[in-house]
């Protein structure tokens, strides 16, 4: 039971963490993007070293464990960090590209909310009032099928996490430090919009906290499918299963780092401000990898 306490918890903090981005976004004087930028890079570079220098290798070495040899071993490895990848590939084919949560809005969607010119005439404040109105509406949207779209994408986040925790929960632990510092701009993506278009800071709190939720949830319908497997709630999963998941994981996080957070990160930042980020990552998940 503790092993899957662990890792349900991991799970649930990283999820969590969209909710402290809404925190940010709501109680910083202005947001700092290229702050962001190096975090989401961060994120990129412990999840693409962890995939490749310590992921894998688990992978291949839990298939030899339940009896297979070390080329089979690498080809069903292999295997299922090639699965993992199309997996997330059909789910980010799954939302549309008008609502995915890693892009930047252009600052020209928050313009229609700042207050009128002093000097402006009763036609154009009138004209003003009509395009606000419009403008929250739009935010709006834009703010709940966000909230949707990070849902989509966290549940296979959720799996990563509660997975890799399983597995190793000194490895968990790490990963579930790069899916948070990954939440934190999803939750600011979600909040911002909604908090403009209704000026209620704990309904866009709430809508980005729910948005992290998919995260323990997806990690929570794994282990019911796995326990109807096993005829238990609580058990140890076999070698075979744990390496063919830790290959699919890998591959989950690779493509999530070259899809989603590097683009994201260069969206976000100037210069090397992402190759900054990426770098410190890999460096961090080395160093910690080599002391732990």
């Amino acid at each position: 039971m503790q092993p899957f306490l662990i890792a349900f918890t991991l799970t649930l903090l990283a999820g969590l963490s969209t909710g402290l981005g809404a925190a940010i976004a709501f109680f910083a004087p202005r947001a700092n993007t290229r702050f962001l930028s190096v975090c989401t890079g961060l994120s990129a570079g412990v999840m693409l070293y962890v995939s490749f220098m310590e992921m894998l290798p688990e992978a291949f070495r839990q298939i030899a464990e339940a009896g297979f040899a070390e080329k089979p071993a690498t080809a069903l490895g292999t295997l299922g960090f090639f699965a993992g990848i199309a997996l997330i590939f059909l789910i980010d084919r799954l939302v549309p590209d008008a609502e995915n949560p890693h892009e930047t809005h252009p600052k020209q969607a928050y313009a229609a909310l700042r207050a009128p010119a002093a000097d402006a005439t009763p036609a154009e404040r009138r004209a003003f009032r009509r395009e606000t109105r419009q403008t929250r509406r739009t935010l709006l949207r834009m703010g709940v099928f966000t909230a949707l779209a990070i849902t989509i994408h966290n549940f296979p986040e959720g799996l990563s996490t509660f997975l890799s925790a399983l597995v190793d929960p000194h490895l968990g632990t790490v990963i579930a430090f790069a899916i948070a510092l990954h939440n934190i701009p999803e939750g600011i993506s979600v909040s911002i919009p909604i908090y403009y278009a209704t000026g209620d800071r704990r309904r866009a709190f709430v809508w980005s906290c729910l948005a992290g939720f998919a995260e323990p949830v997806g990690a929570l319908a794994l282990w019911a499918v796995l326990a109807v497997a096993n005829g238990a709630v609580f058990f140890e999963p076999p070698p075979l299963l744990l390496g063919v998941v830790s290959g699919a994981v890998a591959g989950i996080m690779v493509f999530i780092s070259l899809d989603e957070l590097l683009p994201a990160s260069r969206a976000y930042g100037k210069g090397h401000d992402s190759l900054y980020g990426l770098v410190a990552g890999m460096a961090i998940m080395a160093l910690s990898l080599l002391l732990l």
